[in-house]
């Protein structure tokens, strides 16, 4: 089998440069005849090597960086109708995909070692489209817009990279005060809502910057999206919403909007603009349409540590599970009448 590590130098700090040879000796030792590609700072370098990888008949990627390079890397594979299996390993700053898939974080050994338990989970993938004329777009974790979604584009390399998660924090501390409401008709899968938000998530699995209860009960490979929308741009209102965040009791907040959807079509009104966040990396302006590719991409995770709620599972797994929890119920039943 072969395998492709494409890996982001530059990420975190720069961690990853010391473990290529390891890695590969590991990946050797699961059977994998590995080559190894350093991203450059052309504009998607990740994804062109992904397709291309893809194309040569890859048996597996390993995407090694942080979210933006892991976003890059799925947008060169999503495109195929065949393609190869995805690993990851999460040297970057927040790491919100790998914080959800329990793969350890600025551990390159560790997270390769995923690989070797075999664990394999069918993902599910955002595809973002705007109009005939743009080109698609990939997301893995969140897609974005207004307010504090700017977030993660507006945070400097260098201060990422020196500062970690104290750089968005400030850069939070500074944006909070200029969020701003906007009216907008948004259609999902049970209907349409009309009004002002200060922002929207539309989130594919629990772990959004760094908070794992903004959207509890995502899951990784049901075919839905978690959106939220926040309906009030009142500092102290969002002060308070992201006092509560953290043990996701902002759900039934009034300011708040909780839909389970697999499409979202969002049209800003009244001329007002509105920036998109997908993966943390600026994707364009809406309008916009999200659909949900239900199990697109097939994953090494650790299905060890991953909460059940977060995911199915494969329908034959499903099958066998339910006949023995019927099994065990027949013989309690018997044992009882005994």
């Amino acid at each position: 089998m072969k395998a492709r590590l494409i890996y982001n130098p530059t990420s975190g700090q720069e961690i990853i440069k010391k473990h290529i040879a390891d890695i590969l000796n590991r990946l050797e030792e699961y059977g994998y005849e590995t080559s190894a590609y350093q991203t450059t700072p052309e504009p998607k370098s990740a994804e062109i090597e992904a397709a291309r990888a893809t194309e040569a008949g890859f048996d597996l990627i390993i995407a090694a960086g942080g979210d933006g390079t892991i976003n890059e890397v799925v947008s060169g594979l999503a495109p195929f109708e065949k393609r190869p299996r995805l690993a990851i390993v999460p040297t970057g700053t927040t790491n919100d995909f790998a914080r959800a898939l329990k793969i350890p974080r600025g551990k390159p050994l560790e997270a390769i070692e995923i690989i070797g338990k075999n664990q394999v989970l069918s993902i599910d993938v955002g595809h973002s489209t705007r109009g005939l004329a743009e080109e698609d777009k990939y997301f893995i974790n969140i897609a974005a817009g207004g307010g504090l979604t700017e977030l993660t584009y507006s945070v400097p390399s260098h201060l990422k990279t020196a500062f970690g998660y104290l750089a968005y924090l400030a850069k939070g501390a500074e944006l909070l005060p200029r969020v701003r409401k906007a009216p907008v008709r948004i259609t999902h899968d049970n209907g349409v809502f009309e009004g002002d938000i200060s922002m929207f998530f539309a989130a594919l699995t629990n772990s959004v910057g760094g908070f794992e209860k903004i959207a509890p009960d995502a899951k990784l490979d049901d075919g839905l999206f978690t959106l939220i929308l926040v309906k009030t741009d009142n500092l102290f209102e969002l002060m308070a919403l992201l006092a509560i965040v953290a043990n996701g009791k902002h759900l039934d907040d009034i300011n708040i909007e909780y839909i389970k959807t697999s499409m979202i079509e969002i049209e800003p009104m009244a001329g007002q603009r509105m920036l998109l966040n997908l993966d943390g990396e600026y994707g364009g302006d809406a309008p916009v349409r999200f659909d949900n590719l239900k199990g697109h991409i097939d994953m090494y995770v650790n299905l060890d540590e991953i909460n059940d709620d977060h995911y199915i599972g494969d329908e034959d797994t499903l099958a066998l599970e339910a006949v023995a929890q019927r099994f065990a119920e027949e013989t309690s039943k018997i044992k009882d009448e005994d």
